[in-house]
């Protein structure tokens, strides 16, 4: 697996070179761009295909895992329970659209899964963790996180103008920001954009919002285990856990000890981002741009139609809850 594994960390040691010179895109985004473009000009050879499906999948969860050293419950209890019905009202939006507008498309239902637990939870990071569970092709991965982030994107440009122009306060526009756009490092640069303390009210807010990563997940767990035992199929249940949710948890339990000292959680993050790059440039050297190009508009309009419903959404529950 040794040579799949270094082409895959190789690339994504590109990407946070490139990322440090525009940070809005972010190392991993680079990684899976990257990737798909060296796939389409050149074949993948046979010695790399073992390192590479290890580092999309293993690399990938290990990569949660060390993420959850970074957060604290005491975290979640901070932001207050105040801002839960609006964060839990956009997933929800999101979560019930994605499968109605994904079957209007015509699209295939792995796709619109994923396309809206990323527009649900936080981008590329939930689409990497359900896609652990669901198996959907590398295509498929791909084309979702590219969806997500171009929306992302354009939401860095346009959501503070639209707040100042709809006079949002600081923590109004934090608390939009955090619960309307998906990545978190697009959270975090409109957030900032807006004001400091903007800035700081959407980082937490999405933080509590990322633990829905683990709800979310394990309910889908459980329905491909209803789904296996409906077709008479026989899955043993190890298959079925996604265990990294599990170790996951206990790295946030290990971090709300205070056994792992501040300082060190900005380490953690690079480390965390450096192994979710690796596993994202692993799927892009397995991705055909071929296969992308044929699935179509579909993607992007199911994309746009989730952003749009999510954001309003927010912004009506702020408003009906006095927020």
């Amino acid at each position: 697996m040794l040579p799949g594994i270094l082409c895959a960390a190789a690339v994504a040691a590109l990407a946070f070179v490139c990322a440090r010179f525009v940070p809005l895109v972010g190392a991993p985004v680079f990684a899976i761009v990257f990737g798909v473009a060296i796939r389409t000009l050149a074949p993948l050879p046979e010695a790399l295909r073992p390192g590479l499906a290890f580092s999309s999948r293993t690399v990938l969860q290990t990569a949660i895992v060390v993420s959850g050293l970074t957060l604290s419950m005491a975290v979640v209890v901070r932001t207050g329970l105040g801002t839960l019905p609006v964060t839990l009202g956009t997933v929800a939006v999101a979560l019930v659209l994605a499968p109605l507008l994904g079957r209007l498309l015509k699209l295939r239902e792995a796709l619109h899964m994923l396309i809206g637990v990323g527009t649900a939870i936080c981008g590329a990071s939930a689409i990497a963790a359900v896609a652990t569970v669901i198996e959907p092709d590398e295509s498929e991965i791909a084309l979702a996180i590219a969806t997500v982030f171009f929306y992302n994107v354009v939401a860095v440009l346009v959501f503070p103008p639209i707040g100042h122009a709809l006079q949002l306060s600081q923590s109004s526009f934090g608390l939009w920001a955090g619960t309307a756009i998906n990545d978190t490092s697009s959270v975090v640069a409109a957030g900032f954009a807006y004001g400091k303390e903007a800035g700081q009210y959407a980082t937490i807010v999405k933080l509590t919002r990322a633990t829905l990563i683990l709800p979310i997940v394990a309910a889908l767990a459980l329905q491909r285990a209803r789904a296996a035992r409906t077709a008479s199929r026989t899955i043993p249940w190890r298959q079925i856990v996604p265990w990294f949710i599990v170790w996951f948890l206990c790295a946030v339990l290990v971090n709300s000890t205070g056994i792992i000292p501040p300082s060190s959680h900005d380490a953690i993050a690079t480390a965390a981002i450096f192994l979710i790059s690796t596993a994202l440039a692993a799927i892009g050297l397995q991705t055909e741009l071929a296969s992308l190009l044929r699935t179509g508009a579909g993607p992007l309009l199911l994309g746009f139609l989730l952003w749009v419903a999510v954001a309003l959404s927010s912004l009506a529950l702020q408003r009906t809850l006095g927020l």
